[in-house]
């Protein structure tokens, strides 16, 4: 599946042929209430009644919106989910982000795509 781009255009998702979604924020963004309800909105319509793990690549992420945090304690069809960043910025905008609700599945952050991809494929949770 070709990458789609999610509406708002700050970022693309695709279900991978390896078996996980991928969702890809562009760098510099910040993130908005609009922006998380349209992205977990596509999250359930590829994923068409199953869940899959998920990786959200939010390398360079200027900031995440109070609002849009909201969305992300709402299930959605991922069964667990690799926060990708690259730096202490990244870090801190993933850690304010899980810190400040109970999220819906089993949710890491990882600067090491491996180890991000390692964890999100291990066997399903009971």
């Amino acid at each position: 599946m070709e990458p789609l781009t999610i509406e708002g255009g700050k970022g693309t998702i695709k279900l991978g042929s390896e078996g996980f979604i991928n969702l890809v924020w562009n760098p510099g963004i910040v993130l908005e209430f609009d922006d998380a309800q349209a992205a977990m909105a596509k999250v359930n319509e590829i994923a068409a009644g199953s869940r899959y793990p998920m990786l959200v690549d939010m390398k360079n992420t200027q900031s995440v919106t109070r609002q849009a945090r909201s969305v992300f304690s709402i299930p959605c069809a991922a069964s667990r989910i690799a926060l990708l960043g690259s730096n202490p910025v990244d870090r801190v905008v993933a850690n304010f982000t899980l810190g400040l609700q109970s999220l819906p599945c089993p949710t890491r952050f990882f600067t090491s795509r491996d180890e991000a991809m390692s964890w999100l494929l291990q066997a399903p949770l009971p």
